[in-house]
């Protein structure tokens, strides 16, 4: 299949996923996330506010608040196809830009630059056990990945997990992916 095929073929399955089976794999999955020394040494966490049908990521947003740690969101800009992450808090103002996602207003906090990012959660449709992603569609993380050097990890179920994903040349793997039945490393 194509990666657009994909795209539709795996959206489709997550949002047809049972609600009970995505809470009861996410708890399991943000357990595994919380009880291993990536997340207990990061002190700053790049993340996206999670839409459905993706792994929910409040839980590790507010977590990450209760330990005292960082959370930077992206800012994409469609002009420019680039994006950029912003400090974000409880109180901080936010917007819905591009494709419906939630960011930050650049004039209301602060830009925080790559190499103060101490872990990446990369979003995704589909993934190999490779650490190698079918996004959302827009090339956005692959750019910005390019020149990132912390640690790159993703949250995905089981069921997103296939090895015949094409690979091209600018695609940027992430180091972990964290799943419902444990941790790989995919390095």
């Amino acid at each position: 299949m194509l990666k657009g095929e994909l795209r539709s073929t795996y959206r489709s399955l997550l949002a047809e996923f049972p609600s009970y089976e995505r809470d009861t794999y996410t708890s399991k999955i943000v357990e595994y996330l919380f009880s291993h020394d990536i997340w207990k040494n990061a002190k700053t966490i790049g993340i996206t506010i999670s839409r459905h049908p993706e792994i929910e990521t409040k839980e590790i947003i507010e977590r990450a608040w209760k330990e005292k740690k960082n959370i930077v969101i992206p800012k994409c800009y469609p002009h420019t196809k680039h994006m950029e992450f912003y400090d974000y808090r409880p109180n901080t103002i936010l917007e819905s830009v591009y494709s419906g996602l939630k960011e930050p207003r650049p004039d209301k906090t602060q830009k925080i630059e790559s190499d103060q990012i101490d872990i990446m959660v990369v979003p995704g449709l589909l993934f190999s056990t490779t650490g190698y992603r079918i996004g959302f569609g827009g090339g956005y993380y692959d750019r910005y990945l390019a020149s990132f050097y912390g640690i790159k990890l993703s949250l995905a179920f089981m069921m997103q997990i296939r090895d015949d994903i094409h690979t091209e040349e600018f695609d940027i793997p992430v180091d972990y992916l964290f799943t419902e039945q444990g941790v790989i490393n995919c390095g």
